[in-house]
């Protein structure tokens, strides 16, 4: 009979239960993390849970009909996609509907609401110099005058330091350098002037020609009236009143001065005057919030722009530098409505560009989604946004388990009737299985955004299927052995490397199948071949860490080792040969006489 190897090999199959063990330290591990996290159950889609149905129409702009076409409503559907799914609302669906139509399936859950507002918001993002800024409606205690750096960026509070005189201070926006600030409100005579001063001294491209040289006196008095009519229009604008805000800068290009109104991080509405567009959303080449150590600054966007965006924003940042406030302000503008207002103390020409200040860490990545997925390339109208219930896929969700519970039934009656004793290893194999499937699902949901839904729950049911084979394949195994004459626990360990290999390969083929299915399908179907793949990893996990090792340590017991007939391992019932016997090598005959000195 062939020995077990010696060595490492041996060492390992030797002490089991440190493989037991480890495997239990990870399941009490994970169960603990689920429970701290608050989330002992997995999120459920949009099939199963219920949540919100977005329509979105294309609008198409004077005279651009033709842009509302394949490539462009492909485009759309993938930055909503982008949109919605980097907010970490998994399962979200974004697909055509007709030649216009998006809709957008949001399921339940903590982001839904904040995935809904950034889906809805389809203009284009433009970065236009701040002119004029201060608090709008029953939010202005006073009325600042145009010049102030009162007004506070968008999710960055304004932060005073103390100067070595009492009573001065210097505000700290977005990247801002520091800039006084008047400790006074201005008048409303003061105010006007302040805000036609700073429409004249737009210093954005558009507000000089093309060679620098100053414009015509015609063409000077016609900006002039724009200037005056826009001025009256920002005194009047109330952007605590919704239609007002709606209305705010409607119907300006991109090369136009315009109004807009934005929410400060005390959640106070202020109203901006903006020079034309410096920089399009389409010229960020990608956004990111980052955590930053190396300092205070804490939650930071960093932006990166492609090679005709960074010269667009060298160019504005240096004149904006040069300026003192509000006009080294420059907003970020998404569908009329400001989202930040940075400060700039310098001129930023490498490309790169980093926002800070009070942001949390779900203001910054709102932010960084924002910038990243911002531009589309048409404009859409929200048609409807309805409630989808769950009570069908709670249905279908029932009857599902329903099947599901009769298929684990089933293949447990089988393992039963077919391995008896074995079957104890095998359903105490499924239950980890079930135990960690659980409870990594429960804990992907906070974490990647993975959302359960009803072709997630099918891949878990074919999951059972998978696992049980890996364990007949090494059952099967190790009564092979047997049936060639080794006696059980060197019948186990010769089995196992077999086994191995064989289990191996089919995991890596359904692995390769759920991968391959995962890339290049979208939907639901994701949900099925994501599940698919992580309960075949899994089973490998326990495969080797759990059934392997119990096996070994059953093998021990009497039960299992004397062959009982119930145990699933009695050769005689498995038609076992006679046992394999080593056999001794003859002795060489001596080649003469042997000299009796040296015998």
């Amino acid at each position: 009979m062939v020995a077990p190897k010696k060595g490492k090999n041996a060492s390992a199959q030797s002490k089991p239960g440190r493989s037991l063990a480890l495997i239990l330290i990870a399941i009490v591990a994970l169960t603990g993390g689920m429970f701290a996290s608050g989330h002992t159950t997995p999120r459920l889609g949009i099939d199963l849970a219920g949540g919100t149905s977005i329509t979105l129409r294309a609008v198409p702009e004077a005279g651009q009909e033709s842009a509302i076409n394949k490539t462009n409503m492909d485009t759309a559907v993938e930055i909503m996609n982008r949109r919605v799914n980097g907010l970490g609302v998994s399962e979200a669906e974004v697909q055509t509907q007709g030649d216009r139509n998006i809709i957008v399936n949001i399921p339940k859950g903590t982001n839904s609401k904040e995935a809904r507002q950034q889906v809805g918001t389809t203009a284009k993002l433009y970065f236009r110099p701040v002119l004029a800024t201060e608090l709008s409606g029953a939010n202005a205690t006073g009325t600042p005058s145009a010049s102030e750096t009162g007004g506070a960026s968008d999710k960055a509070t304004d932060k005073a330091t103390d100067k070595a005189t009492e009573g001065d201070k210097a505000t700290d926006g977005d990247k801002a350098s520091g800039t006084p600030s008047d400790s006074a409100s201005a008048s409303a005579t003061s105010q006007g002037r302040a805000a036609s001063d700073a429409l004249k001294a737009d210093p954005s491209p558009s507000a000089t020609s093309s060679d620098g040289a100053s414009p015509s006196p015609s063409a000077s008095a016609s900006g002039d009236d724009a200037a005056a009519k826009l001025q009256q229009q920002y005194a009047a604008l109330d952007c605590t009143d919704k239609n007002a805000r709606a209305k705010a800068g409607d119907g300006a290009k991109p090369s136009e001065q315009t109004l807009a109104c934005g929410q400060n991080s005390q959640g106070q509405w202020q109203k901006y005057i903006l020079g034309a567009a410096a920089v399009d959303g389409t010229e960020v080449d990608e956004a990111e919030a980052v955590y930053n150590t190396q300092t205070a600054a804490g939650w930071t966007v960093t932006m990166k722009f492609t090679d005709k965006g960074s010269k667009k924003f060298a160019d504005i940042t240096g004149k904006l530098a040069q300026n003192q406030s509000p006009q080294n302000q420059f907003a970020i503008v998404l569908d009329n409505e400001v989202v930040s207002d940075p400060y700039v103390s310098q001129a930023l020409t490498g490309g790169n560009a980093e926002i800070s200040g009070s942001f949390d860490q779900e203001e910054a990545q709102s932010l960084a989604n924002m910038l990243s997925y911002g531009a589309l390339p048409l404009t859409f109208k929200e048609d409807s946004v309805t409630t989808v219930t769950a009570a069908l896929g709670g249905e279908q969700l029932h009857a599902g388990l329903i099947a599901g519970a009769i298929g684990l039934a089933l293949v447990v009656l089988y393992l039963l009737f077919y391995y008896r004793g074995l079957s104890f290893i095998a359903v105490c194999s499924l239950l980890v299985s079930a135990g960690l499937t659980y409870v990594i699902m429960a804990l992907l949901g906070p974490t990647i955004g993975f959302a359960l839904n009803l072709p997630a729950v099918c891949g878990a049911i074919v999951a059972i299927g998978i696992t049980a084979d890996s364990f007949i394949v090494y059952f099967e195994r190790v009564r092979d052995e047997i049936r060639e004459g080794r006696t059980l626990r060197p019948a186990v360990e010769r089995a196992w490397p077999r086994a191995r290999r064989t289990i191996l390969v089919s995991d890596f083929v359904s692995f390769l199948a759920a991968a391959v299915l995962f890339v290049v399908t979208v939907g639901k179907v994701q949900g099925f071949a994501f599940t698919l793949g992580l309960t075949t990893l899994l089973d490998v996990v326990v495969v080797f860490l759990f059934t392997k090792p119990l096996l070994t340590l059953m093998v021990r017991r009497k039960f299992f080792s004397s062959g009982h007939k119930w145990s699933g391992l009695d050769p005689k019932a498995l038609g076992a040969k006679p046992p394999l016997r080593r056999t001794r090598r003859p002795s060489r005959p001596a080649a003469g006489p042997v000299d009796p000195k040296e015998a």
